[in-house]
């Protein structure tokens, strides 16, 4: 998948298709680790001991790390953190509608999604069913929900700015009054009577297909690129990885692919919760280190936060940095921010800079125009937990946070050829 554009890019479509919610994401990455030869580790079992390639999944989060068998004294951590959520509709408890003799689904708004973005397009709901035997059941729909935008005919001032209630104006029409039951039709795909549900977990997802496009198919568009880009990447990277190209000794390579980004990380399968903390200080643990010496191992380690930026808007150029004007196909972004909002310092730029050196990629700077608000990422969040150097980096975008967002072909690619060189570095 690192060696053409064309290959990657037609995988990390499969796996976005594949992949309409977060749950979804963890447990493909599940079934992939485990064909190329990862171990499943149960966390609620002490983890196994010596050399090898394991992972874990705790909910809509994934933790797969390669452990050398002979590892060097002076060893640490290097680690690639993303994010497998998207801003969505997240499907209320209370799930059935019924207005002016319409089926309607009951939705809150996750994360900060341009809403009319949604609009007037055809969207599958897909997550988890937990029944009460506290087994979880995954489960996706093609397209039957729409939120149908109100005619230009009743609404003549429309186009002079478009103003969306969160409440009234953003339920999807499911059915006609009398024939809607989401969770009993999802409950029919998934084999399981509608009275063993205790709760759910379930969100809208566009069900267009990914697709290059541009005079010369230089682009492409696809739902959930912020952050299943980034993931992709990381997971294509450590598939293959193989720690006997540093002669062994190396550090061990941590890919952490974390749920919740997009609301905060403040959960236990977010940035912010322990998760990452856990399997860092269980490995550790397996390598007979005290507090002492774990403290001194992640002194030694370092993170590169993978997640999406923003490419030069070519309509709203003003919005941007008039110097710093990040474009497709240019190579993956180093994101950097005086107030921290990314994590990158110079030391955690030069190792970024060194990894996409040793694997001939391109890089771009971007900053934030300083009259525009910046956002953030798990960078911050992992430096500040875990106190390690960390660099925040990541494809460009337009339109991110839309139900479909593009990128250039080939900086996912470029972003997976840094993520291995990092990981493979001395």
């Amino acid at each position: 998948m690192l060696n053409t554009s064309e290959a990657h890019l037609d995988d990390l479509a499969a796996y976005v298709t594949a992949s309409p919610s977060s749950y979804h994401a963890a447990a493909v990455a599940a079934e992939r680790l485990e064909a190329a030869g990862f171990e499943r580790v149960d966390e609620t079992q002490p983890f196994p001991r010596g050399g090898g390639r394991r992972f874990l999944v705790r909910h809509g989060a994934v933790v797969a790390w390669v452990q050398p068998d002979d590892l060097a004294s002076d060893a640490g951590f290097r680690v690639v953190g993303t994010h497998t959520d998207s801003p969505a509709f997240k499907i209320k408890p209370e799930a059935s509608l019924a207005s002016a003799g319409w089926s309607q689904i009951g939705v809150e708004i996750y994360g900060g999604m341009l809403l009319n973005s949604w609009l007037d397009r055809e969207l599958g709901i897909a997550g988890r069913l937990v029944t009460r035997d506290g087994i979880q059941h995954l489960v996706r729909t093609g397209a039957i929900a729409r939120i149908p935008q109100l005619a230009i005919h009743l609404d003549r001032q429309v186009n002079d700015g478009l103003k969306l209630d969160r409440q009234t104006n953003m339920q999807p029409v499911l059915s006609m009054e009398s024939h809607g039951d989401l969770v009993a039709h999802l409950c029919g795909l998934a084999g399981i009577e509608a009275d063993d549900v205790a709760m759910h977990d379930l969100f809208t997802f566009d069900v267009a297909a990914p697709a290059r496009f541009g005079l010369h198919d230089e682009f492409f568009a696809s739902g959930r690129l912020d952050n299943l880009s980034s993931t992709h990447a990381a997971l294509t990277a450590i598939e293959d990885f193989d720690d006997a190209l540093n002669g062994g000794g190396s550090d061990i390579a941590v890919f952490a692919a974390f749920d919740h980004e997009e609301v905060g990380s403040a959960t236990s399968s977010g940035a912010a919760g322990p998760l990452l903390e856990d399997v860092l200080y269980r490995i550790a643990s397996t390598l007979q280190l005290d507090m002492d010496g774990t403290r001194a191992m992640l002194a030694r380690s370092s993170c590169i936060s993978a997640d999406t930026g923003h490419l030069v808007h070519p309509n709203y150029p003003g919005h941007h940095d008039p110097v710093v004007r990040p474009l497709p196909n240019k190579g993956p972004l180093t994101k950097l921010n005086a107030n921290q909002r990314y994590a990158t310092d110079a030391v955690g730029g030069a190792i970024w800079l060194k990894a996409c050196d040793d694997a001939g990629v391109p890089t771009q700077p971007f900053v934030s125009n300083n009259a525009m608000p910046c956002g953030s990422t798990i960078g911050p969040i992992t430096a500040t937990r875990l106190g390690i150097t960390t660099v925040d980096v990541g494809i460009g975008l337009l339109s991110m946070h839309s139900a479909r967002e593009m990128c250039g072909v080939e900086d996912p690619m470029l972003l997976a050829r840094a993520l291995r060189a990092y990981w493979s570095g001395a």
